[in-house]
């Protein structure tokens, strides 16, 4: 009886620290892209400066207790004109006071779409020029046996972050949304956590 128990205990205890971690791989292939418009053109800032990682309990994929966190350093993106990327990080972005965006959140929603494809709905906390909002993303999230590709797209909109849509020229403004999509890749970390 004894070891009934004794075996009980170590299979639940072991339940408890089985997870998965997966880290942001570093790759230039990796792209944080958004896009704004203006009456008469459109544009677009690219990185692949991203970070962050996913994180769940169990041995269900993106199981209870699931994390997710990621950040963008906004000082590397780059819009392709100097002038602009400095007005952009300076004056709009103001990075020296928020140098980086983030999202926190978990998934609460996963549907296969594949093998070792899947869509799935996170909720969760975005960061942007010192303003905290919920935010819901849909992304799709490819698995390999050692790397994960995650794919998104959403918008947001500056007013929400008390950022003022700046002008090009003295009578053209950047529309108030703008749109993100992110595709990146992490490498698995562990298979149980200590």
């Amino acid at each position: 009886m004894k070891t009934n128990n004794m075996l009980i205990t170590i299979l639940f205890i072991s339940s408890l620290i089985f997870g998965e971690e997966w880290y942001v791989k570093k790759s230039s292939d990796n792209l944080v892209k958004f896009s704004s418009s203006t009456p008469v053109l459109d544009f677009d800032g690219i990185t692949s400066e991203i970070d962050g990682y996913i994180y769940w309990e169990g041995a269900d994929l993106f199981g209870k207790n699931n994390e997710l966190y990621f950040e963008v350093d906004l000082n590397s993106i780059e819009t392709g004109i100097g002038k602009r990327d400095r007005d952009m990080r300076e004056d709009v972005l103001e990075i020296d006071k928020w140098p980086k965006t983030s999202f926190r959140g978990s998934i609460v929603k996963v549907q296969s779409i594949g093998s070792n494809i899947f869509e799935v709905v996170s909720k969760g906390l975005i960061f942007i020029h010192g303003h905290k909002k919920d935010l819901e993303i849909k992304a799709k999230i490819m698995i390999g046996d050692s790397t994960m590709n995650i794919k998104c797209d959403f918008s947001v909109f500056l007013k929400d972050y008390e950022i003022e849509a700046p002008s090009l020229l003295a009578f053209i403004k950047v529309a108030d949304e703008i749109k993100l999509y992110l595709d990146f890749q992490l490498i698995k970390i562990t298979e149980s956590k200590n």
